[in-house]
């Protein structure tokens, strides 16, 4: 019910478990109008895995997976059309950003193959292989790989082409101060011994 803020530099279309149901209540909240003013105002939209199926012209499900079969209509950002298939994605990936050149680290986890003539631009190369698809003008891009946001050099490079500038976060520490510090909330108020026993005796 709330609308996309028109002061926005960047939108990002996150995953989805089920792309064409949310689809179709992305555009019943009018967030599809909200959109495409954000792109006539030279805003720019970065879709990750259901949300790079969203861009595209068109989305298939022959074979029923996400309920009945059928098709349904994307945002038309992007020159691609998705199918849904049976076969999950699931791998860890390094990949090349090719606009910035800097190196990212995230996994696949999707349902469905896109194609059509935006891949002739890709977003990335995994092994020498095309990943993504970026429209002609560079401000609508879509991709299957999620997490890439902890990569530092490229979430700094990412956002200096927005003319912003990053904290400075190292996202690596962060985790591990943060289990670090879990780890001494645990030894302060658990008692750990009688776990580690516990554990023995179910053996």
């Amino acid at each position: 019910g709330e609308a996309i803020p028109s002061d926005a530099d960047l939108v990002l279309l996150p995953g989805s478990k089920s792309t064409m149901a949310d689809m179709a209540f992305f555009k019943e909240q009018g967030w599809d109008v909200d959109l495409h003013a954000h792109v006539r105002r030279g805003g720019c939209v970065l879709g990750l895995c259901g949300g790079y199926q969203m861009l595209g012209q068109k989305i298939h499900d022959p074979d029923g997976i996400e309920g009945a079969s059928g098709s349904i209509d994307g945002l038309g950002l992007l020159d691609i059309e998705t199918v849904l298939t049976p076969k999950k994605s699931l791998v860890n990936r390094m990949a090349k950003h090719l606009v910035s050149g800097e190196m990212m680290e995230g996994f696949e986890m999707h349902l469905g193959e896109s194609d059509g003539p935006a891949r002739d631009h890709p977003f990335a190369e995994i092994e020498g292989r095309a990943e993504g698809a970026v429209a002609r003008d560079g401000k609508i891009a879509g991709t299957y790989l999620h997490g890439i946001f902890s990569s530092d050099d490229f979430r700094k490079s990412y956002l200096a082409s927005f003319g912003l500038q990053t904290s400075g976060l190292s996202y690596n520490s962060l985790i591990d101060e943060t289990l670090n510090q879990l780890a001494v909330h645990m030894e302060t108020h658990v008692d750990l011994d009688r776990l580690y026993e516990m554990a023995k005796e179910a053996r």
